[in-house]
């Protein structure tokens, strides 16, 4: 059977479905942000520093939902469940820091209106929180699944079910993409901001 002809999983087509979408959509918003800058009314606004935080702190969920996946392979169910939980509190921990940052351009007087450049920075981020906090839902019900089979046995049986280990690698699949899909977008404001370190 060929590679055009076996079938797909379903799941796994609509993570890529959905990943191929969000690509689009803030393709076509980073396209706009480009030839609106070049009207009328478009101010220079500042980074909020907290935003060089968030990033690190999204880069180092990566790493613990990795860690995750690599655990759950090798049937190492206590370190499976403290990297999900971390993963949890470190994606948790962005989306109040991005809201730290939004407070941070509120008080710098950036707001939705008047300025162009400051709306576009809290639509792009605020998308991409929409991402995040969609990834958190699914982190969540799958650490509380790992929580109901602390037994080994349990965990066991969990683990070897084809279904559960698709769940775990598509969250994961997801996961790195919205963080990759982050790094990118702050690159892009980062090109055309500058950072205020006394925010």
């Amino acid at each position: 059977m060929s590679r055009l002809t076996k079938r797909r999983e379903p799941f796994r087509f609509m993570v890529w479905l959905g990943i191929g979408g969000s690509v689009l959509l803030f393709t076509v918003l980073l396209g706009i942000y480009i030839v609106r800058q070049t009207g009328p009314g478009w101010a220079d606004v500042a980074l909020p520093n907290v935003f060089v935080l968030s990033t690190l702190v999204i880069l180092l969920s990566s790493l613990t939902l990795h860690n995750a996946n690599q655990a759950f392979r090798h049937e190492q169910f206590s370190v499976y469940r403290i990297n999900m939980a971390t993963t949890l509190v470190l994606g948790t921990l962005f989306i109040l820091l991005q809201g730290w940052g939004w407070r941070q351009m509120v008080r710098a007087g950036v707001g939705l209106e008047g300025n162009p450049a400051g709306g576009f920075v809290y639509i792009i981020s605020g998308l991409h929180l929409l991402h995040i906090l969609i990834g958190l839902v699914f982190i969540t019900i799958t650490l509380v699944e790992a929580l109901r089979r602390r037994a080994y046995v349990e965990s066991f049986v969990y683990s070897v079910n084809p279904p559960n280990q698709l769940k775990i690698k598509l969250i994961t699949l997801y996961w790195h993409f919205v963080d990759v899909l982050w790094v990118v977008l702050f690159v892009f404001l980062l090109f055309h901001h500058r950072v205020d370190w006394r925010l």
